[in-house]
C-alpha cells in the first residue's frame, strides 16, 4: 500500500507541474525545465520506497524485465493513472483548464515521437535502476529527470510530450490535450515501454531483479 502511495505522490506532483506550467499563463519555455526537475526530485525523495516510475509505461517496463513483482503491477498503474487525473482536475480548479488543446498531432508523426522518447525514458529508468544502490536515487532521479526535460524540448510540439499514459490523461482532463487522441499516448508510450525493456534484456542480460 505505501508502495502505490509513493507512486501516487510523485505521479500528482509530477502532473500538477506539467499542468501549471503549460495551462496559460503558461512558463514558456521553462516549462520543461520545472517537469524535468519535479521528477528529479520525486524520485530522490522517494524513489527508495517504490522505485519512483510515476508512468504506467515505465512500470510496465520495469515489470517486463522483472525488476518489479507481479503483485505491484497493477496498484502501481492505478495510482498513477487516479493520481494525474486528480492533478488535473486540480489544475482546472486553480487555473479553469486550457481554453483550446496544447496541439491536435498527427497520428503518424506522434506515435513514432511518443514511442521513440517513451523507449528512451524507459531505458534510463532500466539503466540506472539496475545500475545504482539503493542510496544512490538522487543520482538517479537526476539522469531521469534530465531524460525528460530533453524530451520535452525535443517533440512537445509533435505530440505534447506526453511520454507517459497517466500524463495523457491528466493532459485530457485540463484540456491540454482532447480524448479522442489518447489511443496515440497509450498505444506509443505502452509499446515503447516495452521494447525498452526487451533492448535492455538483450544488452544488459545479467542485470535484473525484485524489488
Amino acid at each position: 500500500m505505501k508502495n502505490a502511495l509513493a507512486e501516487f505522490i510523485g505521479t500528482f506532483f509530477l502532473a500538477l507541474v506539467v499542468g501549471l506550467t503549460i495551462v496559460p499563463p503558461s512558463v514558456g519555455p521553462f516549462a520543461p525545465l520545472a517537469i524535468g526537475a519535479v521528477y528529479a526530485v520525486m524520485i530522490c525523495a522517494i524513489g527508495d520506497m517504490s522505485g519512483g516510475y510515476f508512468n504506467p509505461a515505465v512500470t510496465l517496463a520495469v515489470w517486463i524485465r522483472g525488476i518489479l513483482p507481479t503483485r505491484r503491477l497493477l496498484p502501481y498503474a492505478l495510482a498513477q493513472i487516479v493520481a494525474a487525473c486528480l492533478a488535473g482536475l486540480l489544475v482546472v480548479f486553480m487555473r479553469g483548464g486550457a481554453t483550446s488543446p496544447l496541439l491536435t498531432p498527427e497520428p503518424t508523426k506522434a506515435l513514432l515521437a511518443e514511442l521513440l522518447f517513451t523507449f528512451a525514458l524507459a531505458f534510463v529508468v532500466l539503466s540506472t535502476v539496475t545500475s545504482m544502490k539503493r542510496d544512490e536515487h538522487c543520482i538517479r532521479g537526476l539522469a531521469i529527470g534530465i531524460t525528460l526535460m530533453a524530451s520535452a524540448y525535443a517533440i512537445t510540439g509533435i505530440s505534447g510530450a506526453a511520454l507517459n499514459p497517466a500524463v495523457a490523461a491528466g493532459m485530457s482532463v485540463m484540456g491540454l490535450s482532447i480524448w479522442s487522441t489518447i489511443w496515440i499516448f497509450l498505444v506509443a508510450n505502452f509499446a515503447g515501454g516495452a521494447l525498452a525493456a526487451i533492448v535492455h534484456r538483450v544488452i544488459y542480460p545479467e542485470q535484473a531483479g525484485g524489488q
